[in-house]
């Protein structure tokens, strides 16, 4: 935005500070009465013919401009995804501990990505791995909604959770 003397054309059409068209006037009027009210000449719309100016106060426009957009990334989550690895031989005890950082995870709104790695031999348990997921998802119950279902990547087995949708 151009302001004062950095806008350069002879007429312009210009808007009160209470929103009422002054009409199109030359610059130096439009910038005599800005300069009569204390404030500035604004150009908000320098492509139109003639370009259109605002008499307002600029710093407080600036102000209430980055108040706006403060605002609205305070407004804005962020969702971010949390990994939780095991194996097929992972014990009751170590899934229960496993589960609940599951379950702190999507009570922070994040996704989870749970991925059963299958080592060495380990692969012939693709079915074992598959009912572990099973389970680890009905566990879970209503805390959370299944974005990928346990699919085989290679040696891993992924599956994708989410938070619910409020």
């Amino acid at each position: 935005m151009r302001i004062n003397s950095e806008i350069r054309v002879d007429k312009v059409r210009v808007v009160s500070s209470d929103g009422q068209q002054l009409g199109i006037i030359s610059l130096a009027d439009a910038l005599a009465e800005a300069e009569k009210q204390n404030l500035d000449l604004v150009e908000v719309a320098p492509n139109s013919s003639p370009p259109v100016c605002r008499i307002m106060d600029y710093g407080k426009h600036l102000y209430q401009q980055s108040k706006k957009s403060h605002g609205t990334k305070k407004s804005q989550s962020t969702v971010q995804l949390k990994e939780i690895r095991i194996r097929p031989k992972t014990e009751e005890h170590d899934l229960q501990v496993k589960l609940r950082h599951i379950q702190r995870f999507l009570e922070q709104n994040n996704k989870v990505k749970i991925t059963m790695m299958f080592r060495g031999r380990e692969i012939v348990y693709a079915d074992k791995g598959r009912q572990i997921m099973e389970k680890i998802k009905d566990r879970l119950g209503e805390i959370c909604v299944v974005d990928q279902f346990p699919k085989r990547e290679g040696r891993n087995m992924i599956m994708v959770l989410s938070p619910p949708k409020k």
